[in-house]
Formats: C-alpha cells, sequence, structure tokens
C-alpha cells in the first residue's frame, strides 16, 4: 500500500486550514507549518481555505503556493460561509489518508501535530484534543466549560474540549463525514458519532499574538445552538415536559381561582401576581417556538437542496 501511494504520489496526510482575514498570522502560519510537517518525515499536503477573506489573506495565500506549489491548494469561496463550511469543503478535496484540521490564528501552534499522528499511528481514527491551558478571556473560557458541561448532560458525545479545532481524522471517517450532507455542521462532534475508535490528547493553547478572534458573542451563541440542536431531541423534550408541568399547574389554579370566586366572591387583588404569571408565560411560549423553529430551520436547510458553500476557484488543483 506504502509503495502504490508513493507510486501515485499521493499524500500520507492533508493538513485543512480554514482562514478569515488572518493577513497578520499567515506569514508565521506558513512558515510554522512546513517546518513542523518536514519534520514528521510524511508526505503531506496543505489545504487553505480562503472564507471570504476582505483583507490581504488571499493575496498572502497565493504567494505561499507559488513558493510550494507542489504541496499547497488554496479553495477561494465565493462569500464567507463558516469555519465548519471551509473545513467540509477542504475534506472534499483533500486526498491524504490523514487528515488534521488547524486553526488559523497560531493558539494552536503546529508543532503539536505530531502529537496526534502518534494517537493514530496507534490505531485510533478519530484524535480529538483539548486545550492544556486556555488563554482566552474568562468569558469565553468559562461559557466553553458551561456549554461542555450540558453537551455531555443531553447528548452521548463525549469530548473534553469541543472548541479546540486541532484534531486528526482518518480517511473513513471524513469519507462519512462528506457522506452526510448536513447544511448545521458541527464536524467535531459528526466525527465522534462516525468514529469507531476515537481518543483525545492534550495540546499546547498559545495568545493570539495577531489580529482577532472571528467568533463574537452572536456567532458563539450561533455555533453552539447548532451542536445542541444538531445532535440532541432533549432541548424539545424537555420543553414539552415543562409544558406539561406548567398546564397542570394552570388548571389547578384556574380550579382554585373558580372555587375562591363561588366561596368567597369576585376580587381585585392580586392582579399583577396574575399579570407577572401571564408575562412569564408568555415568554415560555416564545422561547418554545423559537426552539421548535430552529429544528424546523435545520429540516428546511437540509430538504431545500441548496449549495452549501459555492466556490470561485481552486488554486493548485490536479
Amino acid at each position: 500500500m506504502a509503495k502504490e501511494r508513493k507510486k501515485a504520489k499521493i499524500p500520507y496526510l492533508s493538513v485543512v486550514v480554514p482562514v478569515y482575514n488572518e493577513e497578520d498570522n499567515i506569514p508565521n502560519l506558513c512558515e510554522r507549518l512546513i517546518s513542523s510537517l518536514d519534520k514528521l518525515k510524511k508526505p503531506y499536503e496543505i489545504i487553505f481555505t480562503n472564507d471570504g477573506s476582505k483583507d490581504r489573506s488571499l493575496e498572502l495565500l497565493t504567494s505561499f503556493h507559488a513558493k510550494h506549489s507542489d504541496r499547497i491548494r488554496i479553495i477561494d469561496f465565493h462569500g464567507n460561509y463558516g469555519q465548519h463550511m471551509a473545513i467540509m469543503a477542504a475534506f472534499e478535496f483533500c486526498q491524504g489518508e490523514v487528515i488534521v484540521t488547524l486553526d488559523a490564528d497560531l493558539q494552536n501552534p503546529p508543532e503539536e501535530i505530531g502529537k496526534l499522528l502518534v494517537k493514530i499511528d496507534e490505531g485510533y481514527d478519530y484524535v480529538g484534543s483539548y486545550r492544556d491551558s486556555r488563554k482566552d478571556n474568562a468569558f469565553r473560557t468559562y461559557v466553553s466549560k458551561l456549554v461542555n458541561f450540558v453537551r455531555e448532560l443531553i447528548t452521548d458525545i463525549k469530548m473534553s474540549d469541543h472548541g479546540c479545532m486541532l484534531r486528526a481524522y482518518s480517511r473513513e471517517v471524513i469519507r462519512q463525514i462528506i457522506a452526510s450532507q448536513e447544511h448545521s455542521t458541527f464536524i467535531p462532534a459528526l466525527a465522534y458519532k462516525f468514529a469507531f475508535n476515537p481518543t483525545e490528547v492534550e495540546v499546547r493553547h498559545d495568545e493570539r499574538v495577531a489580529g482577532v478572534s472571528k467568533y463574537n458573542l452572536y456567532r458563539l451563541i450561533r455555533l453552539n445552538f447548532d451542536l445542541i440542536t444538531g445532535f440532541s431531541l432533549v432541548p424539545l423534550q424537555l420543553f414539552t415536559m415543562f409544558g406539561m408541568v406548567i398546564s397542570l399547574l394552570s388548571g389547578f389554579l384556574v380550579v382554585y381561582m373558580l372555587g375562591r370566586r363561588i366561596l368567597i366572591g369576585p376580587e381585585a387583588e392580586g392582579v399583577f401576581t396574575l399579570f407577572a404569571i401571564t408575562f412569564f408565560l408568555i415568554s415560555v411560549v416564545i422561547m418554545g417556538i423559537g426552539l421548535v423553529g430552529e429544528y424546523l430551520g435545520r429540516i428546511f436547510q437540509n430538504i431545500s437542496h441548496r449549495p452549501r458553500f459555492v466556490i470561485r476557484k481552486i488554486i493548485g488543483d490536479k
């Protein structure tokens, strides 16, 4: 098998890097990535996906490709489709037997890739990672811990740190991910569902040296909501059970108020309390409608058959 791969010049390793407005990090990223991969002594390729960057990211990547055209390919998106769609596009074009995903911000050092490959060589088909000591701000760190805790409660997905994108996948797991054709895709969780023998390793986490995080509060909420609603019906089930309890309590309240009216007579006391209860129930109903809408929206996206992303061009496509 190894001889056939060498003859066909098929790389053993594919490194996938989504890029969105990272012009300040790209020169250092490319230099360190090439240096780290050369030390592994394995044939490799690097696939960058330019996710609609508005800065000089594509220009810098193209310049880097000109120097290493035999090992670099660039997928240029028509617009900004998000980190996970950028990775999915690269999955469809990568050729390696082992695929590693890496963020472009250098918070997960390229030098840590070797740790993942050691586990792949031991027979694992999916190697996740968790950050040894996060260098993010306190808000993001604690929110991430909370979402990890909630995910553990409502799904069967066991990951110490689902926000760390430095991960390694076997070719078979990638095939299953591509075949899923889901629009709201959370890749680490999807890979865990398809893997037969997953594991995790601890990796270093560095401070962001240049640029800013592309995940604002809305994007973080959106991402984590996709994770929870994409892999569990528990939110809907909890809301249904909560609705049943509220209905039961409301029934008792109606009986009580009716009995009070018959025995004591009409009264105007407690009006504001009833208003408060009414407003609370209305807010619960609105939240429930939004929750149901999320699930219906996922169904709509999957049956509409619209493309998940549009590729403008591929630089270095063989």
